[in-house]
C-alpha cells in the first residue's frame, strides 16, 4: 500500500521493463491484454470495440508517467490527482467489530518448561516451529524480549465469541509496546504483538474503537494508528493521507526496535492456517502440516 502510493505499481514496472531492453508495445501487453485474457475478462485491457474504456494517457514509453486516467471512458485523474474529491460522506461503513474482551485477556498461566514458538523467516510467509523455555514471572509466561520472543494472540471480532489464542511468535525484534490490526488472512480476526498485555490491550482496544485498522501502543498509549473502518480492512480516506497515516505507523513500530520492515504485512500472514509450519487462530496454534490444533505447552 504505501510502496505504491508512493513509489508506482504497474507503471514502475513498465518503466524497469522498458530499461532493461523489453519493447515498449510488449510491456504494455503484458499488464494490459495478457493478463486479461488469462484471467476470462473478455471485455477488459485492450482499447477497441466492445471493450470497457478503461484509459491511461501517457506522457511517453519511457517514463510511463500518467498524465489523464479514464474509467469507462470518464476522466477520473489527471497529473496524479483525482478529478473529484473523494465522497467520504457518502461512503458505505460497513463495520465488523463484535469484540468480547474478558480481564486480563492475554495472560498465559505456565502449564510446563517447553513452550512452541512460532518463528518467522525473514522475507517469506512461511513460519517453523521453534521450541524455547518460557520465561515465568508469578506462575505466568511472558515475553522474553532479550531472546526475540514476544507474545501474540488472535481476538474473535466477527461473532462476540470471546475467543482468543493466545501464543509466542519471534522475530518482529520489538523491545517494548505492542502492534494491532483487524487484517488478518484470512478471517481477519484481530492480531496483535506485543512485550507486555497492557500494551496489547490498549492496541486492540484501539482497533476495537476505529471498527477497525492497525495500531501501536507503547506505555499505556497509542502513538500511531491508522483507521479501516470498511469491515475492518479498508480506510474511507484517500491514498494520500493513508500514505502519511502508514508512515507514522512504520515509524511508530520501528521506535519500539521492531527490525521487520513491513512488520504489519507479516502479522497478516501469522493467522493464515493454511500455509507451513505453525499459525495461530482464535482457537489456537495449528500445526499446518499436520492439519490439527496443537498445545502452547509441550513438545507435541
Amino acid at each position: 500500500m504505501f510502496f505504491q502510493a508512493t513509489v508506482g505499481h504497474l507503471n514502475l514496472n513498465l518503466k524497469k521493463a522498458v530499461a532493461l531492453g523489453i519493447d515498449p508495445v510488449t510491456a504494455i501487453r503484458m499488464v494490459t491484454i495478457n493478463t486479461a485474457q488469462y484471467f476470462g475478462f473478455k471485455d477488459l485491457g485492450a482499447l477497441a470495440p466492445g471493450y470497457q474504456a478503461d484509459i491511461v494517457v501517457l506522457d511517453d514509453l519511457t517514463g510511463f508517467n500518467p498524465h489523464r486516467v479514464y474509467k469507462r471512458g470518464t476522466l477520473v485523474a489527471r497529473d496524479g490527482k483525482p478529478v473529484k474529491d473523494w465522497p467520504v460522506e457518502n461512503f458505505p461503513v460497513m463495520t465488523s467489530m463484535d469484540v468480547s474482551l474478558p480481564d486480563r485477556p492475554f495472560e498465559i498461566k505456565a502449564r510446563g518448561d517447553t513452550v512452541k514458538v512460532i518463528a518467522t523467516v525473514p522475507g517469506q510467509i512461511i513460519t517453523r516451529k521453534m521450541m524455547a523455555k518460557p520465561k515465568i514471572e508469578q506462575e505466568l509466561a511472558v515475553a522474553d524480549t532479550e531472546n526475540d520472543i514476544l507474545k501474540i494472540a488472535v481476538v474473535e471480532r466477527h461473532t462476540g465469541s470471546g475467543n482468543i489464542g493466545l501464543g509466542f511468535v519471534h522475530g518482529f525484534g520489538l523491545a517494548r509496546g505492542a502492534l494491532a490490526s483487524s487484517v488478518a488472512h484470512d478471517s481477519h480476526n484481530i492480531i496483535v504483538i506485543g512485550t507486555n498485555d497492557r500494551d496489547m490491550e490498549v492496541a486492540v482496544r484501539e482497533i476495537m474503537q476505529m471498527g477497525g485498522g492497525l495500531s501501536v501502543a507503547e506505555g499505556g498509549k497509542i502513538t500511531a494508528s491508522v483507521p479501516l473502518p470498511v469491515a475492518g480492512l479498508m480506510s474511507v480516506s484517500d491514498a494520500e493521507t493513508v500514505t502519511g497515516q502508514v508512515l507514522k505507523l512504520k515509524k511508530a513500530a520501528a521506535e519500539l526496535g521492531c527490525k521487520l520492515t513491513e512488520p504489519f504485512m507479516a502479522m497478516s500472514f501469522l493467522t493464515l492456517p493454511v500455509i507451513p509450519d505453525i499459525k495461530i487462530t482464535d482457537k489456537g496454534l495449528v500445526d499446518v502440516n499436520r492439519f490439527k490444533f496443537i498445545p502452547l505447552f509441550g513438545k507435541e
